[in-house]
């Protein structure tokens, strides 16, 4: 069972140290110390997930045409449907809400990509995803606008709670978690990384993953990287109403970039900007006043019904938050060592952390304990050195 705790000031060894506690950094401790290795993990802040995994909207899908992603998130959500027996924690509820995720268009235009993406999502594996015509689109779904000519769809997508998927990594895992200790220092000697200097003290170890979202920058500059990470800001809002389907599927615009999903006693929606500027890493993003009526203009397009939701609303049934995303110069994160600085990997470079944690976890750890070469690894960070084709184009690259 873990231990999460802030330690005295002191100085300990560890076999390997994630910085981090998101649910990336969480699921990578997990992972590491089911293979042997002595983990610690350490985050800054008062708790796990609190800072970029908190402030996303918990979904998750296997609908991406990325050779790289889908067999990731594919596999991932398979973890997610089995999550409480794979941590040996019985009965362990992380919210799971598989009600599909649908995206539509009105624009004809858009139909041959819609089938193109559907074709690739079988080839790389992801048989169950459908092309749907705008009547096939209602049939399901009477609340779409009769405007709506296509979709995507996947029954098996869907969300669930970050809070509780992090804090069962956790419990599943014998590592140790330091909160309210920040990562100072990244040491290294001649023969690669020797430790963490933290502001509780020095752990000694060879082996450090790079798993602090908007900050992994500030962390690759400790060892000398200037690494390809963009923090970018995106802003969710939750909207009460009765009047939400809570049968729904989370259902996106490909059109306006907008997206709403049922939350419990409402809606969570959002519009990934992408106009929204590169910034520095952030400890308490904030939203816009306006993005809830942006985002009610904009998700009332296609599912009209929101407009009598607009029409309803107090001050009260709104609530807006903000965090930041991580994007790299292909979408896709980086993953695996760093060939200039011996022990110190990544698992960072994320817009899509949740979707992909359980997988991306493992991979980091088979990846230091020798299970896996990084030759096979597309994620790698020298990827772009090779210049490797990554392939890409899934719909909403940001959600």
């Amino acid at each position: 069972m873990r231990k999460i705790f802030v330690p005295e000031t002191k100085d300990r060894t560890a076999d390997a140290v994630v910085i981090g506690g998101g649910i990336v950094g969480t699921a990578t401790a997990f992972w590491l110390s089911k293979s042997g290795l002595d983990t610690i993990l350490v985050e800054a802040r008062d708790g796990l997930s609190t800072l970029t995994t908190a402030a996303s909207a918990e979904c998750f899908r296997a609908q991406f045409t990325e050779p790289a992603l889908a067999p990731l998130a594919r596999e991932s959500i398979e973890f997610f449907e089995h999550f409480s027996e794979h941590m040996g924690l019985p009965g362990w509820d992380i919210g799971l809400h598989q009600q599909g995720y649908l995206f539509i268009t009105d624009d004809e235009s858009m139909i041959p990509d819609l089938e193109a993406a559907v074709v690739q999502h079988h080839t790389l594996g992801v048989t169950d995803s459908e092309i749907l015509t705008g009547e096939e689109v209602r049939a399901r779904f009477p609340f779409i606008s009769p405007e709506v000519v296509g979709a995507t769809f996947r029954q098996r997508d869907g969300w669930l709670s970050c809070h509780e998927v992090t804090q069962g990594f956790a419990k599943g895992s014998s590592a140790r978690f330091f909160v309210k200790t920040r990562a100072m220092d990244v040491l290294v000697d001649d023969t690669g990384v020797s430790g963490v200097e933290t502001t509780r003290g020095r752990i000694s170890t060879r082996v450090v993953v790079n798993a602090a979202g908007p900050f992994a920058g500030v962390i690759g500059r400790m060892v000398g990287l200037e690494l390809p990470l963009e923090p970018v800001r995106r802003q969710k809002v939750f909207i009460a109403s009765a009047a939400v389907p809570p049968e729904a599927p989370f259902t996106v615009d490909l059109v306006n970039d907008s997206y709403w999903r049922p939350e419990s006693g409402g809606a969570l929606m959002g519009w990934v900007d992408m106009d929204e500027p590169v910034t520095e890493p952030m400890e308490n993003p904030l939203g816009d006043w306006d993005f809830p009526a942006i985002c009610l203009d904009k998700v009332c397009r296609l599912t009209p019904f929101f407009e009598k939701v607009g029409e309803n609303l107090k001050k009260k049934d709104i609530n807006v938050s903000a965090g930041q995303y991580v994007y790299t110069p292909d979408n896709q994160p980086l993953i695996g060592p760093v060939d200039d600085v011996p022990g110190f990997y990544l698992n960072c470079g994320y817009w899509i952390g949740v979707m992909v944690s359980p997988m991306a976890g493992k991979r980091t750890a088979d990846l230091i304990t020798g299970k896996m070469a990084n030759k096979d690894n597309l994620l790698r960070l020298s990827r772009y050195n090779e210049g490797l084709d990554m392939g890409g184009g899934s719909f909403l690259s940001g959600h």
